[in-house]
């Protein structure tokens, strides 16, 4: 199945959009990482998902190809504000009043955020290792939000092994991606943005990405949480807390994964997402 990118206005933004598939749509939310975009962490559920629905996967404002304000937002929750309104206008610009969600680490707590200010527009929502719930700040994500302070090959190769269980099913191609991450880490709008995004001290951004659990005992929506039991990026005890406040959840909690149960469980993390959204 083919997959096309285009430029999508939104607002005062353009968001580049990759639409994969046929069928019901499905929003995919990217994470944080130096150098991500939609595509970077969708590739795999867009070949293995289009014969079940539409992917639409964005890259949030201040990644990738899509716009990069100048003057950049100061602090977290502008950019949030930014981020929730460029989902909720490209759902309006391809004329779609429903669709289901998923967030993976910072599009976690995008979809969240989004679920609390408008749960109409969204059927059943995904989470994968999702920000959003009051966590510390771990010594792997300071490094990977700090990558800027020494944007090197080997660190971007490190932070790679971060978000693994074990690299090994990746290892033959770690320097190409590496280096493939690297080069779109470097462009001087994605940089600009990425270290607007995330000065030192950090732990205040992950504080501003907290849903107050008021909010979260009123969001309707049907949602299923997926979480690597050995994740050293965002801890479990996010979702944990996630599942003790939202009223309609459940949690799977997958074992030897780390932070991209996308990619190190494919299969499994693809099994998931067709059961929750599409078994009738």
């Amino acid at each position: 199945m083919t997959s096309t990118s285009s430029l999508v206005p939104t607002g005062p933004h353009q968001t580049h959009l990759t639409r994969a598939g046929q069928g019901e749509p499905v929003l995919f939310l990217h994470g944080s990482g130096p150098g991500a975009t939609g595509l970077s962490n969708w590739t795999l559920a867009s070949q293995a998902l289009a014969g079940d629905c539409e992917l639409l996967i964005p890259d949030l404002v201040g990644y990738g190809q899509s716009s990069h304000p100048q003057p950049c937002p100061q602090g977290m929750r502008r950019w949030m504000r930014v981020w929730v309104d460029q989902q909720l206008a490209l759902l309006d610009q391809l004329g779609i009043e429903r669709c289901h969600l998923v967030g993976n680490s910072l599009g976690g707590a995008i979809a969240l955020n989004l679920l609390m200010e408008a749960p109409q527009r969204f059927d059943k929502v995904v989470l994968m290792g999702p920000a959003g719930a009051p966590i510390p700040l771990t010594t792997e994500l300071d490094r990977i939000w700090g990558f800027y302070e020494d944007p090197t090959p080997a660190t971007m190769k490190n932070a790679i092994r971060w978000f693994s269980f074990d690299e090994g099913f990746i290892e033959d191609r770690l320097d190409d991606v590496a280096r493939m991450r690297l080069d779109a880490a470097l462009r001087p709008d994605v940089r600009r943005s990425f270290e607007a995004l995330f000065p030192a001290p950090r732990q205040r951004h992950l504080d501003d990405l907290v849903v107050p659990d008021a909010a979260l005992r009123r969001i309707p929506n049907r949602v299923l949480i997926i979480h690597g039991r050995d994740d050293a990026v965002v801890p479990l005890s996010g979702s944990l807390h996630l599942l003790q406040h939202l009223t309609q959840v459940q949690l799977h909690i997958v074992g030897r994964c780390n932070h991209w149960t996308q990619i190190e469980h494919a299969d499994t993390f693809h099994a998931l997402l067709r059961g929750f959204f599409f078994d009738k």
